[in-house]
């Protein structure tokens, strides 16, 4: 199952303007990556330029240092002075917009902000942006259907997003996950043995910060250890699961961008309301299953968007 997305590219030109796009993590994370190429679609043709800043605090989970690329962010806009503004991630939020900008003059639109973004009194007057929400039930019903019980285990970095999914889903979806978060790679890979003899199906969501992962020893572990079903909901651990149920990191920056142009046109954040995210996409790793002796139904495989054989 895969939803097109379509980017909406203004024919207006925006000559002249300026936009800053704060990145609360870095280049060559999927999730970044997807949603910097979203907001390019949209912009790389309005005329508008564009400067990008990574705040680089998915490897760097310290709190020091969460908030003195807050403090760095803020210089980079007060050195450039954006036109508007696209924070993208709860830290971006949390150490950038909320600290020095909300309530302000210059207009802001976030996204990827998880759950809930009214942790950060948004919206408000300079504010809006796309919620990120993980369907957890859609994923949850597929592992279910191939596993040979109900049991759920998440496995992820221990970073403040990974911790919210997995209080999200009990709080949005009633659905009790056995946690492990794990702060380096020895650890997360105990954590990922142990799992498969606690549960009866696997979600690993994230592994961005985990020090000293290692994708090749991470997918040979995999292939050698995994007896359960596994899942995603993220492309970036798409090669160590059996079954992806992928958020589309593009549809948040072209949504951004779209949002962005909209300000810059004359509209107020205030009457742009804050949307979610609604694309998904389907993955099949067939490989790794047919590794692990899961069978996955025919069904799902022809209705996949992809397959890896």
């Amino acid at each position: 199952m895969v939803f097109a997305l379509v980017a909406v590219v203004s024919a207006k030109s925006y000559q002249g303007k300026k936009i800053l796009f704060v990145d609360s993590y870095h280049e060559g994370y999927a999730w970044s990556d997807g949603v910097t190429k979203g907001i390019k679609s949209v912009l790389d043709a309005s005329g508008a330029e564009l400067k990008i800043v990574r705040m680089d605090t998915k490897r760097n989970g310290a709190e020091d240092f969460k908030v003195e690329a807050g403090k760095k962010a803020k210089t980079a806009i007060d050195e450039f002075k954006p036109d508007l503004v696209i924070a993208c991630d709860d830290n971006a939020a949390k150490y950038l917009v909320v600290p020095f900008y909300k309530g302000g003059a210059l207009p802001f639109v976030f996204c990827g902000v998880n759950w809930d973004a009214s942790v950060y009194g948004f919206p408000s007057k300079n504010v809006t942006g796309m919620l990120e929400v993980s369907d957890f039930k859609g994923l949850v019903n597929l592992l279910r259907n191939i596993s040979k019980g109900q049991k759920i285990g998440f496995i992820a970095d221990d970073t403040e997003t990974t911790r919210k999914e997995a209080l999200y889903a009990k709080i949005i979806f009633n659905i009790d996950l056995v946690p492990h978060f794990s702060k380096d790679f020895e650890d997360w890979k105990k954590g990922y043995a142990d799992l498969q003899g606690q549960v009866d199906a696997l979600i690993f969501y994230s592994y961005a910060g985990i020090k000293d992962w290692n994708d090749k020893a991470a997918a040979e572990f995999v292939e050698a250890n995994t007896k359960i079903p596994t899942g995603t909901l993220k492309e970036e651990t798409m090669p160590y699961v059996m079954i992806g149920f992928l958020k589309v990191p593009e549809e948040q920056g072209q949504w951004s961008a779209n949002a962005a142009l909209k300000i810059l046109d004359g509209a107020s954040p205030a009457d742009i309301p804050v949307a979610k995210n609604t694309m998904g996409d389907v993955v099949v790793n067939l490989k790794l299953a047919n590794k692990a002796g899961v069978e996955i139904p025919k069904d799902l495989i022809q209705t996949a968007g992809s397959v890896v054989k």
